[in-house]
């Protein structure tokens, strides 16, 4: 394979060029399982085993470890299983032939969400494990035992059984014989399970394509704020359930609907909070119609019980309460509202109910009502087990809620920087976090977001000022012989030579690249026109005396092709398939860019159709052309 550089002799003087080569050559694998990472769904995560090697491998027991982008706490997780390493972690890093000395590690996270901020401090300084169990299944059962009749549901035989979820659908105009159709008649099939995307009329047969044809609409008054408000008609269209070990589903009934009639009925707990949300850049004005309070996010079902919920755990004090919170709050936003969401698999039967699409605020025209106390039951053993993972070590992990552009740490003090900056216009994370910091009543303070964000008014300078503020903290709180490791993701040329003149202002040179291999891509990385695979890893290091870092854009062209053909070359000769396709080859390509200190000269996409072209049996040219 293609190095991105060879490391010069004093980089990294902690480590031989031998372990360099093993951490930072070969994708280093980050799985997205286990209950550390699936405690709390948080966008653009990575797992904190794959970060532990890094620390392990640049630190020794005792170290500091600092992140000024500290998101839902992975760097301080990280740092704390070095204390008591899996046998998985221990593995990996003989695999890798890393020279680490288990043991425990302090870190200091700076994070600016409020919502990153709670997560990161609560499960990196968490509950007794079993206190927090008993807790919980004490809440779940006041809850089940005086608002589970708001889950009942009836099988198809009539016996009594509970639900665990029900599909609502937009109503449509027929633009045809204007008669009021629900989107689930229109356009879903079972067995084999699809959601076409063309509108067809039960009624009349007229067909057309489904983003034509008109939404209805309902003056509905809104018991929280004392007004009216229009939004989306929505029908019950499918209602699943179980009885006993039982599961069926069957369309809604009229004793579906009595009972939400009953519901409606319900006054709604004082806590809810009456959020008026500073929509952004995710606002839509198709699918958030009507939705201008958090909640608004909600059915009244859902909202009733989860206030309800929250209620409860107040009544807890201390680490005890927060951790409790964290477990009610890693199930809202993702599951108990309506944007939760079904998907047609191919092959399936029937459709397939997942969770709110991630880095987005995205309500379907087929909205799924979870049954929060199933969920929160399930949940419960995951977070119990991250608890119990992490509850008792020696290591210390400061979680500040604040900006890393104004570090309040003494110039000199950290051993080693891990850490997972924006990326970009990619998340704009205050935005998405909104709905579950209403619940906290904490909020972000969006002025040091560092984001490319339109409506916030940063664009691709804002963020680059942003981030240089940002790393030269990280320097200045570096030790001299101290080292950066830094994971980014992009697929703009923009954004990165931003990232680069960011960090070089800042004093800081990339010594080492490689590639952080997430098994499974994040819901942008997968569906966005010329997304990444692989997110490029630097080691930054003290930057050295200036060199000449200016390039002529003449024959830039060539000199790009020529590392892709021995990039290319490189993994085909290691029959290594992952390395071979064109999202790699460009992670490898911009890895060796910046570790040569020049600009990244292409998006992904516009890389992506050249290699298209160009990438051809016998097209391809050799290093040496």
């Amino acid at each position: 394979m293609l190095h991105a550089k060879t490391p010069p002799q004093n980089a990294a003087a902690t480590m031989s060029a031998k372990s360099l080569d093993s951490l930072y050559r070969q994708p280093l694998a980050a799985k997205r399982t286990g209950a550390l990472y699936g405690a709390f769904p948080y966008p653009t995560k990575i797992s904190p085993e794959a970060i532990a090697l890094y620390i392990a491998a640049h630190t020794k027991p005792g170290d500091t470890v600092f992140d000024g982008f500290g998101g839902s706490g992975t760097t301080g997780l990280a740092a704390l299983l070095c204390e008591r390493p899996s046998d998985e972690l221990r593995a990996e890093a003989i695999r890798l032939g890393l020279d680490v000395e288990w043991g425990a590690r302090n870190a200091v996270l700076y994070e600016l969400g409020a919502l990153g901020s709670f997560v990161g401090r609560t499960l990196t300084n968490p509950p007794d494990p079993a206190t927090f169990r008993r807790a919980a299944e004490e809440v779940l059962a006041a809850g089940e035992g005086e608002d589970g009749w708001m889950y009942e549901a009836h099988d198809p035989a009539g016996g009594m059984g509970s639900l665990r979820h029900l599909i609502w659908s937009d109503k449509l105009s027929c633009p045809a014989c204007r008669s009021v159709i629900t989107l689930w008649d229109a356009c879903v099939l079972l067995d084999p399970a699809e959601i076409s995307s063309t509108f067809s009329c039960p009624k009349c047969c007229h067909q057309a394509p489904l983003d034509s044809v008109q939404r209805e609409t309902v003056c509905e008054q809104d018991d929280l704020l004392g007004e009216k408000r229009e939004l989306r008609a929505r029908a019950m269209a499918r209602v699943h359930g179980s009885t006993g070990k039982k599961r069926w589903s069957r369309p809604a009934t009229a004793a579906d609907l009595s009972l939400i009639k009953k519901i409606e009925a319900e006054p709604i707990p004082s806590c809810v909070p009456q959020a008026l949300i500073p929509w952004g850049d995710l606002y839509r004005k198709g699918y958030h119609q009507g939705i201008t309070h958090v909640h608004h996010f909600y059915t009244r079902r859902n909202l009733i019980i989860f206030a309800r919920m929250w209620e409860r755990v107040e009544s807890y004090r201390g680490a005890l309460r927060e951790g409790l919170r964290f477990w009610l709050l890693s199930y809202n936003a993702a599951h108990g509202t309506i944007m939760t969401r079904v998907v047609a698999k191919s092959g399936q039967k029937d459709l397939v109910v997942t969770s709110a699409q991630p880095g987005v605020l995205y309500v379907s025209g087929l909205p799924v009502e979870k049954n929060l106390f199933a969920g929160l039951r399930r949940k419960l053993t995951t977070i119990a087990q991250a608890f119990e993972t992490i509850h008792g070590g020696r290591g210390k992990v400061e979680v500040v809620h604040g900006s890393s552009c104004d570090v309040g740490l003494p110039s000199g003090s950290i051993d080693y920087v891990f850490t997972d900056p924006p990326f970009g216009a990619n998340i704009p994370y205050a935005e998405l976090s909104f709905i579950n910091e209403a619940w906290l009543k904490t909020f972000t303070d969006r002025t040091d977001e560092a984001i490319v964000s339109p409506d916030q008014g940063k664009a691709i300078d804002e963020y680059r000022q942003l981030l240089t503020r940002s790393f030269s903290e990280a320097r200045r709180i570096l030790k001299p012989s101290g080292k950066a490791t830094m994971v980014f993701h992009s697929a703009s040329a923009e954004v990165w030579n931003a990232l680069q003149r960011a960090y070089q202002d800042a004093g800081f040179d990339v010594e080492y690249a490689g590639v952080l291999d997430k098994k499974q891509g994040s819901f942008k990385q997968v569906t966005t026109v010329g997304s990444v695979r692989g997110d490029p890893v630097l080691l930054l290091g003290p930057r050295r005396k200036a060199e000449v870092r200016s390039e002529s854009r003449a024959g830039v062209n060539d000199c790009v092709w020529t590392v892709a053909t021995a990039l290319h070359h490189a993994a085909t000769s290691a029959h290594d398939p992952a390395e071979a396709t064109p999202q790699r080859l460009y992670s490898r390509l911009v890895t060796h860019f910046l570790s040569h200190h020049q600009q990244v000269p292409f998006d992904a996409d516009v890389f992506y159709r050249w290699y298209a072209q160009q990438a051809q049996p016998g097209v391809l040219c050799s290093v040496g052309d």
